[in-house]
Parts: structure tokens; C-alpha cells; sequence
């Protein structure tokens, strides 16, 4: 596979590259995002999804992980300085590799009889990719992210759901009020002021789990459409890191069903 030097800030490759890390709306625009890392890339082309650019560095490029993603794609490859890769990456100790690759589509429409987890304004990109990574662990196959919530395909979330989204249904910019009434199945949100306790509900069953702002919690319309659980929490605190609390409910339905 032959390589082009990039040397150059004001490179259009290298402008179009970091616009797509640092910009949402011009991810929207050019419906492209970035992988970081080869492990992101390896599980992307796994899924017989293609890449359409590779940058990387001249000490990484003949890494034996980097030559098994070159060998698995049919495009260029842009080798960039140290320093250049430094000031575009934000990963900082991981083998160069940055891929751009298309947005995809939803694959289907929302199913509204199968098991779903909505995020409701959910904002810190961990938080989000957490939580797609333990819903696709726990077999939950379609995510709806509400207007507020973090970008899935940013490459921030991306690193944190670790592949997950690769395996999942995503929906993005949904209004709750748009299809909260549509589901046929219970409709579940955590709040730590509630007293029925997460383990009283039979979930052996489809259900949905939503999950709310980080600071504030459940919006009032989840919680009045919606059925109310808490996690018990015998040591106090006030409440659990939103992550934590809806890969908690996953893998108790998981238990359940089993």
C-alpha cells in the first residue's frame, strides 16, 4: 500500500481531519467521523465496513497492528510527523492511527417491541460510551440518544464504547414526547428518589431503560411516563454515576433471564 507524506498543518487532509475531531457540526455536515486507535479500526473493518483514509506516523507504520488494518483496506495511507499526529490525537500513548470513515445510517426503523435504552440528555462523552458498551454487552441492540445528549459518533464517545456502536442500532435528536407513548413494553427510569427498588420488577421480559441528565437526573416527562426504579444504596450516598447505575439494570435483566 503506498504511502503519501503530509507534513503540513494547512494540508486540506489534515484540515478536513481535525475539523472532524474537534467539530460536531461539521461531522454532521460531511457525515464522517474519526476512529482513534487500531482497535476501534480492526473492530470497524471486522464488520465489513470500509475506511476511507488512514493517517498515521512513519515509526507506526510498519507496526504489525497497523499492517493488519493496511492490509485489510484499500485506500490511502497519509504518514504524518510526530508532531503533527501529536497536536491531531488525542489519545496520546496509543499507536498512530487515525481513520476517517462515513457515518452510517440506521440500519432499521426504531422497534418499538424490543429491549431499548434511551439517554435522555446525557451529556459527558465516557458516560455515553459506557453505557452503549454495557448495553451491547447485555444484549440490548437499539440506543435512542435524546436533542442534549453527547454525539455518539464523536471520536470521544467512540473510544469509550470500545466497538460497541458497531453492533447497535443508534438513533440521535429524538424528542422523548415523539415516542415514549409508542413502545408496547414496560418503560423503565432510574431515579435515586424513588423507593421501589430495581430488584421487585420482573424483567425476564423486552423492556426500555431511560436514563437521565447527569446533574439533574430524569427529565419530568420520563418520570411521569415512565415507571420509576431505584438501585438500593445501603451505604448513603446520594446517588450513583449514571454509567454505573444503567449497567447495573442491564445485567439484572440479564441475571433474570438467564
Amino acid at each position: 500500500m503506498p504511502a503519501f507524506f503530509l507534513d503540513s498543518k494547512d494540508n486540506p487532509k489534515i484540515k478536513h481531519l481535525r475539523a472532524l475531531i474537534e467539530q460536531n457540526a461539521y461531522r454532521k455536515k460531511n457525515r464522517q467521523t474519526v476512529l482513534e486507535g487500531t482497535h476501534l479500526s480492526l473492530a470497524w473493518l471486522e464488520q465489513k465496513r470500509s475506511i476511507t483514509s488512514i493517517f498515521t506516523t512513519e515509526a507506526a507504520y510498519s507496526h504489525p497492528d497497523l499492517e493488519k488494518i493496511v492490509s485489510l483496506y484499500d485506500g490511502n495511507v497519509f504518514v504524518l510527523s510526530e508532531s503533527l499526529y501529536k497536536d491531531l490525537s488525542t489519545l496520546g500513548t496509543s499507536l498512530a492511527c487515525l481513520a476517517i470513515v462515513d457515518l452510517p445510517t440506521s440500519r432499521e426503523a426504531l422497534n418499538f417491541a424490543e429491549d431499548t435504552l434511551i439517554l435522555d440528555n446525557i451529556q459527558d462523552p465516557g458516560n455515553v460510551g459506557t453505557l452503549l458498551r454495557s448495553a451491547a454487552a447485555a444484549g440490548i441492540e437499539q440506543v435512542v440518544c435524546t436533542k442534549g445528549s453527547a454525539s455518539i459518533w464523536s471520536p470521544r464517545v467512540l473510544r469509550a464504547g470500545m466497538g460497541a456502536h458497531f453492533s447497535l442500532n443508534t438513533y440521535e435528536n429524538v424528542e422523548l414526547e415523539d415516542i415514549l407513548s409508542k413502545f408496547t413494553i414496560p418503560v423503565y427510569v432510574t431515579s435515586s428518589h424513588q423507593s421501589e427498588s430495581l430488584y421487585s420488577k420482573n424483567l425476564r421480559k423486552q423492556c426500555v431503560w431511560i436514563l437521565g441528565n447527569e446533574g439533574q437526573g430524569a427529565s419530568k416527562y420520563a418520570l411521569e411516563k415512565a415507571e420509576a426504579v431505584a438501585i438500593p444504596q445501603p451505604g448513603g450516598q446520594e446517588s450513583l454515576n449514571v454509567a454505573i447505575a444503567g449497567s447495573i439494570c442491564f445485567f439484572e435483566m440479564v441475571r433474570q433471564r438467564l
